[in-house]
């Protein structure tokens, strides 16, 4: 089998593993979502740090820590993050599925326009029609739910902000992850023992499978890291982020054939421009990346890393929570 084709299987595993964790939530209950972050972040560092070891990482971990700017910018990440997992959970677990593929569906347009607002990147008629569809399509939304789709504009904006964060720190995944949940294990720590104290928790008074499954929402972010880490050594950045759709679209099957989320009219409308939406987007971050002109041409030094994040339409590869 060709170095290309293992890239491929090994981030179409990892895309799968991430879009179906939307299934492990709900085992977790009656742990409540809260709770259940709080559980990740605490065996998070554990899973990450044994990561760290095997890879011999700890003197890149160290180097992070002695930089304040890297510090303070992955304590902020940590917190993006955890708003986002705590709130892919809570729709998991309350059968908001469709709402948080919504959501991952969208971040590549809020990476595009975060490009334009703070890195200052021009686009093309192409990307700013892409980003009008994107806008029908929440607009489309809007009116459907008689209020705003705030689960999956929250979800997108703030993985939007974290992957734009990552890319200022440029830390490697594997030491940037064990940084931010190290920074955020005190407050989880402190939760879960005030929970403990005053009864509240569920974790390890439920059921042994409830236990164990509370310790796994630490791990099960392992495997799909590890796959994903792999697969970006073997193939280019732009078929990573043709890849990076499977995670939604495997989320929004199972909201709809698993959960049985009700599908109205305007919401398949609005998916459908969506869908569309990213269709244009990524045909032109590829177009752009095959130019024979920007190819010959070097690209500013700014571009270039603007470029990277905006224009190919994908997250961070390093930037998975």
């Amino acid at each position: 089998m060709s170095v290309a084709r293992q890239g491929v299987l090994l981030g179409v595993a990892a895309y799968l593993i991430w879009g179906l964790s939307a299934l492990y939530w709900p085992l977790v209950e009656p742990t409540g979502a809260v709770e259940i972050l709080a559980l990740r972040v605490l065996w998070s560092p554990v899973a990450v740090g044994i990561l760290v070891l095997a890879l011999g990482r700890r003197r890149q971990v160290a180097a992070i820590v002695r930089r304040p700017r890297d510090l303070a910018l992955l304590s902020l990440a940590g917190v993006l993050t955890s708003v986002n997992w705590a709130l892919f959970i809570w729709a998991t677990m309350n059968g908001h599925v469709v709402d948080a593929s919504l959501g991952y569906f969208i971040t590549p347009l809020v990476s595009v326009m975060l490009g334009v607002a703070l890195l200052g990147e021009r686009l093309r008629a192409g990307q700013w029609a892409a980003i009008g569809l994107g806008a029908v399509a929440v607009a489309v939304l809007t009116v459907a739910y008689g209020g705003f789709p705030w689960i999956a504009l929250t979800l997108a904006a703030t993985f939007g902000a974290y992957g734009l964060i990552k890319k200022r720190v440029g830390a490697g995944a594997v030491e940037g992850l064990m940084v931010e949940t190290a920074v955020l294990f005190p407050f989880a720590a402190v939760y879960t023992v005030v929970i403990q104290a005053s009864g509240q928790a569920t974790f390890g008074h439920v059921s042994v499978a409830n236990t164990l499954l509370g310790i796994g929402s630490g791990f099960v972010m392992m495997a799909p890291m590890l796959l994903f880490s792999a697969a970006t050594t073997r193939i280019p950045l732009s078929l990573v982020g043709m890849l990076q759709f499977i995670e939604p679209v495997v989320q929004f099957l199972v909201g709809v054939l698993v959960f049985g989320e009700v599908m109205p009219a305007a919401r398949w409308a609005a998916f459908a421009l969506l869908w569309v939406s990213l269709a244009v987007l990524t045909a032109e971050g590829l177009r752009r990346r095959r130019s024979p002109a920007s190819a010959a041409r070097p690209a500013p030094r700014r571009s270039s890393r603007s470029s990277r994040t905006v224009s190919s339409a994908v997250r961070d590869p390093e930037a998975r929570p």
